[in-house]
């Protein structure tokens, strides 16, 4: 296997644990006051979007972070 297909690999994984964290984190929420009544399908996308949107910007901060220190460690 490859470097490129490994990294696409843990990319791919990363994103899918870190869009299901923040679908769970954003089950706390107390919405029912912020969202129209009967409108669930809405309400529903929209705790979808949010937890892809979080999700996506986690995993991408701790990618760069590894591939940061491990940038780091090729300098010495």
């Amino acid at each position: 296997m490859t470097i490129i297909a490994m990294q696409s690999i843990v990319q791919l994984v990363s994103h899918m644990f870190f869009v299901m964290v923040a679908f769970w984190a954003l089950q706390a929420l107390r919405t029912d006051a912020l969202l129209k009544k009967y409108h669930i399908p809405q309400a529903r996308t929209l705790y979808i979007l949010v937890a892809i949107a979080i999700g996506y910007t986690a995993s991408n901060f701790f990618i760069d972070f590894i591939l940061s220190i491990q940038n780091l460690f090729l300098l010495f």
